[in-house]
């Protein structure tokens, strides 16, 4: 038993994990956070003094069209998530929990999508969406310009499809978690299927769905590559920007390194921000 009192060696195995997150995660971002009150134009350039104000950056960032446009899609993207996602996948969850039969088979199914490349799935549902020959167009019997019709619905029903099979299966482990003498008791207190749910499922999954609505809101706030594959430099005329699409644009397209990197810090920000706000609306709660 000493060797669990001896505390020592865990150093051996911390310090390594520390310094290669200093290098790699935390002195990044705080470079990241000076390059924002500085001036760099182009992506590796020299660094040509500090801006002028030095926060010239985030007082662009409240007049930026395209950053208005990119946070008002992320905050659907949000609801979005949220309702879309974590939504969908509890009530996969749930009923995924009652079958007896098959319960393998479908979380393979509802899972697969997330395996899938992302660029994959662009090319994929930019086909389905296709203006001529494409799907729906076909099952409709009209030629129908999807992607410049309903752009948000468009970019945002893949981002669902793909991430639900995510959440449903943290959200089966958490269910697996639950004693099966708690659905017996009630079983013999008779209570029914529904009952089963609704006073034991749910209370005890409660945290289970805070985490996964955490993720969702960080995740929305960040999700670039299905958006940027279907929908690239915000096509059609700039109205499907969202954070993270924008910053890519300003880093790699513009380019623009030291506005990009205000948008980098605004959208952690906003992050940790939302975060709270989430963990504040969904309380855990102690069983």
């Amino acid at each position: 038993m000493n060797v669990y009192k001896n505390k020592k060696p865990a150093w051996v195995f911390l310090i390594p994990a520390f310094l290669f997150m200093a290098v790699f995660l935390y002195y990044p971002f705080l470079q990241n956070i000076v390059n924002s009150f500085m001036k760099i134009r182009n992506l590796g350039g020299g660094v040509k003094g500090v801006n002028n104000p030095f926060y010239k950056n985030y007082a662009e960032l409240l007049t930026d069209p395209n950053m208005r446009v990119a946070l008002k899609n992320t905050v659907i993207m949000i609801f979005v998530t949220l309702f879309g996602e974590v939504g969908l996948a509890v009530i996969l969850a749930m009923l995924v929990d009652n079958v007896k039969r098959g319960t393998k088979f479908f979380r393979i199914v509802y899972f697969f999508p997330i395996v899938i490349s992302a660029t994959a799935l662009g090319v994929l549902f930019n086909l389905i969406f296709q203006y001529d020959g494409g799907m729906l167009s076909q099952m409709v019997g009209e030629k129908t310009n999807w992607k410049e019709l309903y752009p948000l619905t468009v970019m945002m029903t893949p981002v669902v499809w793909q991430y639900v099979g995510f959440y449903f299966i943290i959200l089966v482990t958490g269910l697996n978690n639950i004693p099966e003498e708690l659905y017996e008791s009630a079983a013999i207190d008779g209570a029914t299927r529904w009952q089963k749910v609704r006073y034991i499922s749910w209370p005890l999954l409660h945290n289970v769905v805070c985490t996964c609505a955490v993720l969702a809101v960080t995740g929305a706030l960040k999700v670039f590559d299905l958006p940027w594959v279907m929908f690239p430099n915000g096509a059609p005329l700039g109205k499907t920007w969202l954070t993270g699409t924008y910053m890519y644009y300003k880093t790699m397209q513009a380019p623009d390194i030291d506005y990009s990197s205000a948008i980098a810090f605004f959208i952690v920000i906003l992050g940790v921000i939302l975060s709270k706000v989430v963990n504040k609306i969904f309380k855990e709660r102690d069983y």
